[in-house]
Formats: structure tokens, C-alpha cells, sequence
């Protein structure tokens, strides 16, 4: 599947052009499929918590649970992750090797 990634710059502070953006790279590829994952992993662990109470957030605790999620695993993968992401990179660089 071929797509355009694009990106609006503006070249005088008014109406901003299109250029095309660079694809991502094969590690980026890998860093982001290993912080869902594991952002996907770690959903269960905090959907029976109660937000209610002296210190509970309510509604908005609830709102950003998946916003905290999402900056948990970051931090896990920057630590070093699980090794879904050096797995990712093996198999797009094998893809690439294969069709070139």
C-alpha cells in the first residue's frame, strides 16, 4: 500500500505548502508497535481500580487512564523494552532484503 505522509510548513506566516515527509525508519516502526503492546498489556492491570474516594481522580482520572498508559510503556520501552521492537526491525529489514 502506497501513501503520501505529507506535512503543512508555512513559507511566510500565512498559508502554510505541503512537502513530503520522510517515512519512518524501521527502528521508529519498531519503538511505536512495542509502546502500543505493551500500552495494550498493561490496560488490564488498571480497569477494575476504583477512582472514586478522598484522593480519586473520578471521571478524569478515567479520561486520561489510557494518556498515562500510553507514557508507562514509553518509559518501559525506553528502558529497554520487552524485545518486540528489535524483533519488528529484524522482519521489516527482511522484508526489504527480500524485495529489493
Amino acid at each position: 500500500m502506497d501513501t503520501l505522509n505529507t506535512t503543512a510548513t508555512s513559507t511566510n506566516g500565512h498559508s502554510p505548502t505541503l512537502s513530503k515527509a520522510s517515512p519512518p525508519t524501521g527502528k521508529k516502526v519498531g519503538t511505536d508497535f512495542e509502546n502500543m503492546v505493551i500500552s495494550q498489556m498493561l490496560k488490564p492491570m488498571f480497569e477494575g481500580l476504583s477512582t472514586d474516594g478522598l484522593f480519586g481522580g473520578g471521571e478524569g482520572e478515567e479520561a486520561f487512564r489510557s494518556v498515562y498508559l500510553d507514557a508507562l510503556a514509553g518509559q518501559v520501552v525506553k528502558s529497554g523494552g520487552v524485545g518486540i521492537s528489535a524483533q519488528v526491525q529484524k522482519q521489516l529489514l527482511a522484508l526489504q532484503e527480500a524485495h529489493s
